[in-house]
């Protein structure tokens, strides 16, 4: 069995930081998102996985390399424009050949892995086996419809009108046949080839496509705020670590991870949090639920539930939280300025002033 894991899109919802660094490498707990993603694909006994890519090539190229670190042999697939995830299947018929696969969207976060579906997959051997979760507005998602056996019998992308809860979850398990599916569909109003439409011309077709309703933990990490969640949940599983330096008037608090030539001066770290390498924290307050990447400076500040990325610094400023903060980024004080009122008032006007 084989892997195919999409890397490539464009990422518009969490710009301004996916204008210069690919989606699936923003960090959670200071590792890429696309990390998590490989180490379950590897967990689940594949090892030859194919990345289809964008724009962002190289960055992807460069932080993944040959697979090896993750035991997982890479092969990079090209798709030059982002036209939809049975596009990027019908790319890869090349490589997967006749192979059974299981497809992983890169920028998606499931607790617990994928080696339970797979191996239901292996023993039932249906034509297409979907993760599913139930989520409080499905109008954003592709839907899913069961019948009393469980079985899939209808799928909707983004509905107006979703017919149930059920959510598809960025992993699904193909057999051989996903690739006449996306040979025999027409681009959607979007100009993309839907996935959801691939599987809804199996389902009519008469092949067997089955579910795995998910109870554990599952985000889309397309946005902000869902990227601050995912850094919350691995951050809760962070062992306290030391490996840096940290002065006397200094003190950790709990889950805090201090990575190798970090330096922590007159502040106060309280965890779960990650500090990363060569990262400098003197005379702050680094709150709950933060992760801080290597090289970065913080000084005479305070930071809660954020993501910080290499190489930032942070100086002088009161209270950041909830922030997801880029590369090479400057946060300094805003400069003073005179404080004064601008009045035009009419004749016989009372006005209150507070000084």
């Amino acid at each position: 069995m084989k892997a195919l894991v999409l890397a490539g899109g464009a990422g518009t919802r969490l710009r301004p930081i996916t204008h210069t660094s690919a989606k699936q490498l923003v960090p959670v707990a200071n590792k890429p998102v696309l990390f998590y993603g490989l180490e379950a694909i590897a967990a689940a006994g594949i090892t030859d996985v194919g990345i289809v890519v964008g724009d962002t090539v190289d960055e992807i190229t460069e932080a993944v390399g040959d697979g090896s670190k993750f035991c997982l042999d890479i092969t990079y697939i090209t798709q030059h424009k982002p036209l939809g995830i049975a596009h990027a299947v019908r790319i890869s018929h090349a490589y997967l050949g006749d192979d059974d696969f299981a497809m992983y969207l890169g920028d998606n976060f499931v607790l617990g892995g994928i080696a339970d579906p797979i191996r239901h997959f292996r023993t039932h051997r249906p034509d297409a086996h979907l993760l599913l979760t139930q989520v409080s507005d499905p109008r954003s998602f592709g839907v899913a419809e069961l019948d009393g056996s469980g079985r899939v019998r209808r799928l909707e992308e983004k509905p107006a009108r979703p017919k149930s809860d059920l959510a598809l979850v960025g992993v699904y398990l193909f057999s051989s046949a996903i690739h006449e599916a996306v040979r025999a569909i027409e681009p959607s109003w979007r100009g993309e080839l839907e996935i959801t439409h691939a599987l809804q011309w199996l389902i009519d077709e008469g092949r067997d496509v089955r579910s795995t309703l998910i109870t554990g933990y599952w985000k889309d990490t397309g946005n902000v705020s869902d990227m601050l969640e995912v850094n919350r949940l691995v951050l809760e599983t962070v062992e306290p670590r030391c490996n840096g330096l940290v002065d006397e008037r200094s003190e950790l608090i709990g889950r805090v991870q201090v990575d190798e030539g970090a330096v922590i001066r007159n502040s106060r770290v309280v965890g779960p949090a990650v500090i990363g390498a060569r990262t400098v924290v003197a005379d702050s307050y680094v709150g709950p639920f933060t992760s801080i990447a290597e090289g970065c400076l913080v000084e005479d500040s305070e930071v809660e539930f954020s993501i910080v990325l290499r190489n930032a610094s942070i100086s002088g400023v009161r209270r950041i939280e909830a922030s997801l903060i880029g590369r090479h980024v400057q946060v300094t004080p805003a400069p003073p300025v005179p404080h004064a009122h601008r009045l035009v008032l009419g004749d016989h006007s009372k006005a209150q002033i507070s000084s």
